[in-house]
């Protein structure tokens, strides 16, 4: 199965985690929604985070969008815990941006954008809360046009509109719409892979609203990588499990990376050490596998010579 790594973020209580919350539950990773309000969201799991409120420490979850697996990485949204959440940037195939339709683009909604741009990951925008009193569609979408990119367009438009505008984004796709009157897919997902276009949505994580057609937009538009035979990882955060053991968290970006497997590195003069397990997570729990293959976003043990930012292979 192909693999996808997602990111989400978004300032401090935009919606953010309440998306995550409905992503999972309409693909049915999770069989009951939890909330942020009721201290039992499936990814807030440290007990500083559900006694807070907020996200602080990144996690994943899995979730089925059809023939791909997705590990979806929720990231904090607080100022306070950035580093936590740029370190994840670093393992992203594509990224949602979060924004709330009470509150419109902060300003660490525009320090976000810069480092997905720095970082060059195609983006898709999700504006939640929009049961709420005061949330205008057009006057939003307005402001992601003004606030982050003109190339921000409506994906709940009708497709012709659609279409429309995104040939707006680039010349040679403009040249093809002006010819036949439509667009490829596979044009939309160049166009969005190369950043020249930001689909965005609009509804409410809480209430369910628009997130299916969310999911089907990110099936449908979310550019599959392509990765080299050779074995390759990046790793992107240590952590401890409840009995203290060192987790080195990566994502395998080329070949394959098997239990027993010897890897080295130059640093501290020089190491080689052996992988004692590997473990996909999904909230707090997690499966111990055999293979992690290109794509995966794993957590390995055995491994102490490893830091944030590092390559492997």
């Amino acid at each position: 199965m192909k693999q996808l790594v997602l990111g989400i973020l978004a300032h401090v209580d935009a919606g953010k985690t309440t998306l995550s919350e409905a992503l999972l539950y309409r693909t049915g990773a999770i069989r009951t929604l939890g909330r942020v309000d009721y201290k039992d969201a499936h990814l807030d799991t440290h007990e500083l985070e559900r006694e807070r409120g907020i996200t602080i420490f990144s996690k994943q979850a899995r979730f089925p969008l059809g023939d791909r697996m997705v590990t979806l990485l929720d990231t904090p949204g607080h100022v306070d815990f950035s580093t936590e959440m740029e370190r994840t940037l670093q393992v992203l195939d594509a990224a949602v941006l979060v924004v709330s339709g009470t509150d419109g683009v902060q300003a660490h909604t525009e320090t976000l954008w810069q480092l997905l741009r720095r970082y060059r990951i195609p983006t898709f925008l999700f504006v939640t809360k929009m049961d709420l009193p005061g949330a205008d569609r057009a006057a939003l979408l307005q402001d992601l046009k003004q606030q982050l990119d003109a190339a921000c367009v409506d994906f709940t438009a009708p497709e012709t509109d659609v279409w429309e505008n995104a040939a707006l984004c680039d010349e040679r796709v403009l040249e093809h719409y002006l010819e036949r009157g439509s667009i490829p897919d596979a044009e939309l997902r160049g166009l969005i892979r190369r950043r020249k276009l930001f689909p965005c949505f609009f509804g409410s994580g809480l209430k369910l609203d628009g997130v299916d057609a969310f999911l089907a937009a990110l099936e449908r538009f979310t550019p599959q990588p392509e990765y080299p035979p050779e074995f390759g990882a990046k790793v992107y955060k240590i952590m401890r499990d409840a009995q203290g053991s060192r987790l080195t968290c990566m994502k395998i970006t080329g070949g394959s990376l098997a239990v027993r497997s010897q890897l080295s590195g130059e640093e501290d003069g020089g190491w080689q050490e052996k992988v004692n397990q590997i473990r996909v997570y999904s909230g707090e729990k997690y499966q111990a596998i055999e293979k992690a293959e290109s794509g995966m976003v794993c957590a390995v043990t055995g491994l102490t010579h490893t830091r944030p930012g590092m390559g492997l292979g």
